[in-house]
């Protein structure tokens, strides 16, 4: 059954007049395995205080601020939401908020933010932090969202997402916004916390996490996670129908596995944190040419270890400074149909391993001036010990790739919080990076936030933003020669937003934009199996994002956001691929015992998109639900989860390497899970 707009429209303000609204919360500062009903009454008034307080965030200028007041569009997700709504990864956390869509090829998830996610594009234009670390990679700039996001999901305390041009304050890639995941203290565990999880597809997931405070100066936080699944014993795909390959059906290929170590210590000023994640992901679509129904898996590794200092001299002035080691490799073979003298075939292997490998510091300085001027200033550095490349075929044995790189990055900017009146705030930034590769970049962003009426706030945001050009984009040259012509894509986005409060329980965000790229790097065929990559177009594109959302004190909530989008080729004026017009999300939570038991749903209405080669995507609606039981029996909490309710088959497109158009994506699926603190 097709859903209309209207229909879910309908639907939609349905939900609106029962309840409304996801909290742009802060941090949700509680385990929710505490048993006692005092305490957890307690901190369920600690975590509904938006309703009365402004809500703070600290991503949009680096430290803490009103989200009324940040030069940007805010939305904050808790661990509570995440809990309640069943959410397995970023990916799924980022398809619930306005503006972001996502799309799977069953190897990697990619997010799409305000109409915009080319096929081909390695999440390369959101950036991606975790505790204000940047885990986009130096060789291909991905970020990771899906089972490779190296932090497990349950340690996160809250995602700050800040829309618009972003590097005024953090340089490359925050393009579209920055995504900053804010992990879990000591506190939040207070003991020992196990969870165990199965699933449809055979699925199964445990963690064992350790948190305790020392004293009031000292905490330690570890965890320790392992997942695997063994997806879709049989996946079909239309284009390779043919006898000899299978009839088309990849069988027992869609396998995935992680596991994860996370370790966080803090003492007085000084916190040391070390991640360390290692994905194996079995391929069945045969990308790049393989070999169809023949096995093989990519593999990544991210780590990275970093030692912060973090003083306040006084009230007014605020020291931040880190140093940190990273690491990301990839590791696959890609099976490949060779052919003898003889005219028979035989398989042999394109082995492909790269690893990017760097050091860097920052340095930050908050002075509040004086009661309305707050100024920060910052200097980083990075230097690129590796960004290495590797690739070559074993039968007969042929290097096609053999680069190592190295290269040096530094910045520095500073951003100016002036506040006019009491209701008027000028916010004024700039950075400058300085790449080896290409040169220096200035990029500005400035704001205009006026509060004409005590819950009105109205924001005039301009920025710009870059991207510079990866390694795998410049060596994509017949995959060994570089593209020294590349450089580095430029947006420019002017926002305005409108934020209104109706009343302790209910809040609307309406924001308008527009946005123009120039010299996009895009994907273009090479030959008949390899892609490259060439400065071609420039892009336009306009929106609307609104939101409506509400909380009450006993638990009920209920959201509702609407996006439209128009996106286009300023040269060709063709809709971009991959860029609906219209996403709809609506999002409600019912209790049904006080603060101990909780139903979810999730409504989710993508309209239709663009194939690469132009061809229409049907649009789509799914709905998802869930059961939270918090403390029936003391300590314990259990929650079941249903996605893709109805079973809609639906699909995301492809890109340029692979052979599939369309790529199908999960129908009905399904989760238990158990979590217990000692």
């Amino acid at each position: 059954m097709k859903f209309s707009i209207i229909n879910i429209i309908v639907s939609a303000l349905f939900l609106v007049n029962v309840s409304s609204a996801r909290s742009d919360v802060g941090a949700n500062n509680y385990s929710p395995l505490r048993g006692e009903e005092a305490i957890v009454s307690a901190k369920l008034s600690e975590e509904f205080r938006w309703l009365k307080e402004e809500s703070y965030v600290w991503s949009a200028s680096k430290y803490e601020q009103k989200t009324s007041e940040a030069p940007s569009s805010v939305s904050i997700i808790t661990s509570d939401e995440i809990r309640k709504f069943g959410y397995r990864h970023l990916a799924d956390i980022l398809q619930s908020v306005s503006g972001f869509y996502i799309t799977y090829d069953r190897d990697y998830h990619y997010v799409g933010a305000r109409g915009f996610r080319l096929p081909g594009d390695y999440n390369t234009k959101i950036l991606l932090l975790i505790d204000g670390h940047r885990i986009n990679d130096n060789v291909y700039q991905q970020a990771f969202i899906g089972e490779d996001f190296p932090v497990d999901i349950d340690l996160i305390d809250r995602v700050e997402i800040t829309r618009g041009s972003g590097s005024c304050l953090y340089g490359g890639e925050a393009f579209f916004g920055v995504v900053n995941v804010i992990t879990k203290k000591a506190k939040h565990i207070n003991g020992v916390e196990i969870s165990a999880e199965g699933g449809s597809l055979n699925t199964y997931k445990g963690r064992l996490s350790f948190g305790k405070n020392f004293s009031d100066n000292a905490e330690i936080l570890f965890s320790a996670s392992g997942y695997d699944t063994k997806g879709n014993k049989q996946l079909y795909y239309k284009e390779f129908d043919d006898p000899a390959t299978n009839n088309g059906v990849a069988n027992d290929l869609d396998g995935d596995k992680f596991n994860k170590l996370f370790l966080k210590m803090s003492y007085n000023d000084f916190t040391f944190t070390g991640v360390h994640s290692s994905r194996n992901k079995d391929v069945p679509t045969a990308s790049f040419g393989a070999w169809f129904d023949k096995p093989y898996s990519s593999i990544d590794r991210r780590s990275y270890s970093e030692l912060r200092y973090d003083h306040s001299f006084d009230k007014d002035t605020h020291v931040s400074s880190r140093f940190y080691y990273d690491r990301y490799t990839y590791y696959s073979e890609y099976p490949y149909e060779g052919i003898r003298e003889d005219e028979s075939s035989y398989l042999y292997y394109n082995r492909e391993r790269d690893v990017s490998e760097w050091v860097g510091c920052e340095l930050k300085l908050t002075r509040k001036i004086t009661d309305k001027n707050n100024f920060t200033i910052g200097a980083e550095y990075q230097y690129n010990i590796h960004q290495d490349m590797t690739s070559y075929d074993d039968d007969p044995y042929q290097i096609t790739i053999d680069s190592q790189n190295k290269s040096g990055i530094w910045a520095v900017y500073f951003q100016n919080e002036f506040k006019v009146t009491d209701n008027l705030i000028l916010n004024g930034g700039l950075r400058y990076d300085h790449y080896e590769s290409f040169g220096g970049t200035i990029n500005p962003r400035f704001a205009l936030i006026y509060s004409p009426l005590d819950k009105t706030t109205v924001k005039l945001i301009y920025g710009t933003a870059f991207r510079a050009p990866n390694i795998y984009e410049l060596l994509s040259d017949d995959w060994a020669h570089g593209r020294v012509m590349l450089h580095p894509e430029k947006i420019t986005t002017s926002e305005i937003i409108l934020e209104q409060r109706f009343g302790k329980y209910l809040q609307g965000v309406v924001s308008g934009f527009a946005y123009k790229i120039d010299g996009l790097i895009t994907q273009i065929p090479f030959t008949e199996t390899w892609t490259t990559f060439e400065n071609t177009d420039d892009i336009s594109a306009k929106g609307i994002e609104a939101e409506l959302r509400a909380k009450w004190e006993n638990g009920l909530s209920a959201s509702v956001n609407y996006t439209f989008q128009e996106v286009k080729n300023t040269k060709t004026d063709d809709v971009l691929p991959n860029s609906p017009r219209h996403l709809i999300k609506t999002n409600l939570v019912i209790p049904l015992m006080s603060d101990k038991i909780f139903i979810s749903s999730q409504g989710q209405y993508m309209s239709l998109r663009k194939t690469i080669n132009g061809n229409d995507i049907e649009d789509y609606f799914i709905m998802n639900t869930g059961l939270l039981c918090m403390n029936i029996i003391k300590r314990l909490e259990f929650s079941a989860s249903v996605y893709n309710l109805f079973d809609k088959i639906y699909s995301d497109p492809g890109s340029e390497e692979f052979r599939q158009e369309i790529i199908e994506q999960n129908g009905r699926t399904f989760r238990f899970k158990l979590t217990y603190l000692f």
